[in-house]
């Protein structure tokens, strides 16, 4: 349809995927589209549909929303990327940020919200609420000596996709497997995630990483 913008959604529940669309379908200038679960069929439809721009998930079926706003910012810069996420504002909207994404909405506001983010990123802003961008600008107006960070906040991108994979209950040689990478690696990534969050052995990494996965935050009480 020519006079309508093309919404590509990437996300792994269908039930949410279908809401979400039936509300973008709604608007006379959108028509939301995709039946992508994770980043590699994301990139299929990408390169075939060639959207107006993409809604995704930060968490999908085998990998990471972020690697899908890396790999569209470096090869199709002329579309934005609107992430979702049910995790902590805070913790992801930065990182969503850096990486490329033009706008970041939580999941649970995601109905009231969608549609005002999509215009204000088609226009070519960024779409961050209130909370967030002053979140952001504290951020920024503090020192690198003197800016607080939580124990996540220490994790690289690709330590907190490792990480998350364990608390999803992916084994080493699972999560290898899912992001090319070698066992060897997988287990370098591992020893570096539990020195940042200063956990002494395999089981306090997994039952951290457990916690995390379901709440958001990282526990101090994992006995």
């Amino acid at each position: 349809m020519p006079n309508k913008n093309k919404i590509l959604l990437v996300e792994d529940h269908p039930i949410f995927r279908l809401g979400l669309a039936e509300l973008i379908n709604q608007e006379d200038d959108f028509i939301a589209f995709g039946d992508s679960r994770d980043v590699e069929p994301a990139i299929k439809e990408i390169e075939t549909l060639k959207p107006d721009l993409i809604i995704a998930d930060i968490t999908l079926k085998k990998s990471d929303g972020i690697d899908l706003v890396k790999y569209v910012k470096k090869y199709h810069k002329n579309i934005p990327v609107l992430v979702l996420s049910m995790h902590d504002e805070y913790l992801y909207a930065e990182r969503a940020l850096h990486a490329g994404a033009k706008g970041y909405i939580m999941k649970q506001e995601a109905m009231e919200s969608v549609v005002t983010a999509i215009h204000h990123v088609l226009e070519g802003k960024i779409y961050l609420t209130e909370k967030v961008k002053e979140h952001i600008l504290s951020n920024i107006s503090d020192t690198l000596e003197t800016k607080k960070k939580t124990p996540i906040d220490r994790l690289t991108d690709r330590e907190l996709q490792v990480f998350k994979m364990i608390g999803r209950g992916f084994s080493s040689r699972d999560i290898a497997e899912r992001l090319f990478l070698s066992i060897k690696t997988i287990g370098t990534y591992r020893e570096r995630i539990k020195n940042k969050l200063n956990l002494k052995h395999a089981n306090e990494l997994i039952r951290c990483a457990v916690h995390f996965e379901k709440t958001g935050q990282i526990s101090t009480q994992l006995d």
